[in-house]
């Protein structure tokens, strides 16, 4: 109870670094977007289920803050934690290649999935541009982002997983 706390509190956390403070740090055009990198990471941290929740709510706060309509964050991020969450199975503490590789890809998938709701319906079709001037420079940034975010986020999910195995030995002793 207490992780799932922490976890929503640091989805507000890096929901306010994103929109208050990475605004200063543009990388050209681009901010880092801290709230799929989360969502990622919990989702493959925690399943499927979780991810999508955790989704639903980082998404729900940029739509009520930032979006033109109510639902279309919230709905990419669910998908996104949803299908992190399908490869828990795969997380090994020591390897970073993985969860990089799905922030990448969870990035672009945000991207182009934005692009198809907000632009491609309205008629607007210049996807190469928006695939080079804004896609592809904020999977970078993300990504240089990820290698400062992750280990720590990392570190607190070890942390409650071995409390967690510790109650379940005491108890099972009991």
């Amino acid at each position: 109870m207490i992780q799932k706390i922490l976890n929503i509190i640091s989805i507000v956390f890096f929901f306010v670094l994103q929109t208050c403070v990475f605004t200063h740090l543009k990388l050209g055009t681009v901010i880092p977007n801290l709230l799929v990198l989360v969502v990622c990471i919990y989702g493959f941290f925690f399943g499927e289920k979780a991810g999508a929740m955790y989704g639903f709510f980082a998404g729900l706060l940029l739509d009520i803050f930032f979006g033109e309509m109510i639902g279309l964050n919230a709905l990419i991020l669910v998908m996104i934690g949803y299908l992190n969450g399908g490869l828990t199975d795969l997380f090994y503490d020591e390897d970073i290649r993985l969860p990089m590789f799905l922030i990448a890809l969870s990035d672009a998938t945000y991207g182009i999935m934005f692009y198809i709701f907000s632009f491609l319906l309205k008629g607007k079709l210049s996807f190469s541009y928006y695939l080079l001037n804004i896609i592809l420079p904020e999977i970078f940034y993300t990504l240089l982002v990820s290698l400062i975010i992750y280990p720590p986020l990392l570190g607190i999910n070890n942390c409650f997983r071995r409390y967690r195995i510790k109650k379940e030995r005491e108890s099972e002793n009991v």
